[in-house]
């Protein structure tokens, strides 16, 4: 029976085992042998990831060809206007290209939020808002780079969901065992 793990990764954190001598690890939260990433969180981004010991569970929970959704909830400079968000859900224009179609909607800061440690920056003249982003893709940064190219800098960035997996009950630097029939 496969294993996998759902963990919480808090901001600073590298998505690797070993040591790089900067960051904190996977190592100084999940002591569990034998597991490892199914895809990674830029260390600047919080939220889940999914650590397997089934190579081939991995690998179809990060190929591209098997589109599992991802969904983001992006703290941005700014409150996003329904022109943006329309952008979003047609493809935005890249350096790489153009991006597929993502689901995208203004909503709240999620209740129960974590705080991060450190903070985002507070800038008393520019609010905030909230945007749900669900991609089915993974280049790189390219959560960021699409809200950038909308006019809505990242500010925070947390990975909700992946296919059915969701953060649900797990606290910031948490994680615990789920069946691996769902993907």
């Amino acid at each position: 029976m496969s294993r996998i793990l759902l963990f919480n990764k808090p901001y600073g954190v590298i998505c690797q085992f070993s040591k790089d001598g900067l960051h904190p690890t996977l190592a100084d939260y999940i002591a569990v042998p034998e597991v490892y990433p199914a895809g990674r969180l830029d260390t600047d981004s919080e939220g889940l990831l999914l650590l397997t010991d089934d190579g081939k569970l991995q690998h179809r929970i990060t190929d591209p060809m098997h589109k599992l959704p991802k969904t983001y909830w992006v703290q941005v400079e700014g409150v996003p206007d329904e022109r943006a968000l329309q952008k979003l859900r047609q493809g935005v224009q890249l350096k790489d290209g153009l991006t597929l179609p993502a689901e995208a909607q203004a909503m709240k800061e999620p209740a129960g939020l974590w705080q991060r440690d450190p903070p985002v920056r507070f800038r008393k003249a520019i609010p905030t808002g909230w945007i749900s982003l669900t991609i089915r893709e993974g280049r790189n940064r390219q959560v960021r780079r699409m809200t950038a190219a909308v006019g809505y800098p990242t500010l925070r960035l947390i990975r909700y969901r992946i296919g059915d997996w969701t953060l649900d009950g797990l606290s910031s630097g948490e994680w615990g065992e789920q069946q691996a029939a769902n993907v």
